[in-house]
């Protein structure tokens, strides 16, 4: 698989990246095992978890998935870029959440004793928080990057104004600096088209979108009719945020129509899906992710899968609405 530069840094990254954050949950540690030594057996070397993960299960399975990472890197953490992020509740106490200098400081040791390493590659904030100054947050980043805990440092979920507030603060301060962005990104949300995508792609971040497909929705394999199998839409606390997210009427008559275009073009609509990720030139690396190591296979394909630009334009046409947000509703 290539490998691509993470932003203006020097750091390589694969094409696309394995996101973790069912293991201990959706999927058990034998699974998640599975899930892994596929997506290395592909060719990925950039993996992603969070220190709240899995996902939907709350406080009782926190930290989870980041032990199940942990172990499996053993004796070859150095063939992998790892990277993790804070800011969702670890804890009881008020301050066991946030991106304030104490949790973060925290919570960053706690990630690197249940992933079993002495460094995290790429430490990423999981959302803003506005209870915070952003000084305090980037200046216990810097710490983290001076220490040689951190390698690089991102964000996930900050909106365009929260990205560029935080680089001008890093420079006026002279602290470390965004390297990353981690926002939603699919077919069915294209919103961060409008700013923050050419916000990165002018300051030279790298872009690491996760829900490629829309949480199985780009598989095509729902129906309205139906109550949503298990998975993604019915998985613990989470379940709510996926069916308000996708859950529609018009969301699956949008699935239909791209499901008829990926027949024509005897292709899977969840490699079409990804794949249409990956031709944005502002998009680095896709975070794929499957409950069963045979799901990693259509979207393993899409690295390998160019779109022309008439199929690209047909689907970018298709799923306009979605770039407008939900006034397009």
């Amino acid at each position: 698989m290539d490998h691509v530069r993470l932003g203006n840094t020097g750091l390589l990254v694969s094409k696309l990246c394995l996101g973790t954050m069912t293991f201990g949950l959706q999927s058990d540690e034998t699974t998640s095992v599975a899930i892994m030594d596929r997506a290395a057996e592909g060719g990925i070397t950039f993996l992603d978890t969070a220190d709240v993960y899995p996902l939907g299960g709350g406080l009782p399975t926190v930290g989870r998935t980041e032990e199940i990472v942990g172990d499996w890197l053993r004796g070859r953490r150095d063939k992998f870029v790892l990277a993790t992020k804070c800011r969702g509740r670890t804890g009881p106490a008020a301050w066991e959440q946030g991106n304030s200098r104490k949790h973060i400081l925290t919570a960053v040791e706690a990630s690197l004793r249940r992933l079993g390493t002495d460094y995290i590659d790429l430490y990423q904030l999981h959302g803003p928080d506005p209870g915070t100054p952003i000084d305090e947050t980037m200046g216990a980043l810097d710490d983290l990057v001076r220490s040689g805990k951190v390698r690089y440092v991102g964000c996930s979920n900050f909106l365009a104004y929260q990205v560029a507030r935080a680089l001008g603060r890093s420079e006026a301060r002279d602290l470390v600096r965004f390297d990353s962005v981690q926002p939603r990104y699919n077919l069915l949300f294209r919103q961060i088209e409008r700013e923050l995508l050419p916000l990165c792609a002018e300051e030279g971040l790298g872009v690491i979108p996760y829900n490629p497909i829309a949480g199985g929705m780009l598989s095509g394999k729902h129906t309205p009719s139906e109550p949503p199998p298990d998975g993604r839409f019915t998985l613990g606390n989470a379940a709510s945020t996926y069916q308000d997210r996708y859950w529609h009427d018009q969301e699956f008559a949008t699935v239909e129509e791209l499901r008829k275009v990926a027949e024509r073009e005897e292709v899977s609509l969840v490699t079409l899906s990804v794949a249409w990720v990956l031709a944005n030139p502002a998009v680095t690396s896709p975070i794929i992710g499957a409950s069963r190591p045979d799901q990693l296979e259509a979207s393993l394909a899409a690295a390998d899968f160019t779109l022309s630009t008439e199929l690209k334009d047909e689907l970018d046409e298709i799923t306009s609405p979605y770039r407008l947000g939900d006034a397009a509703r």
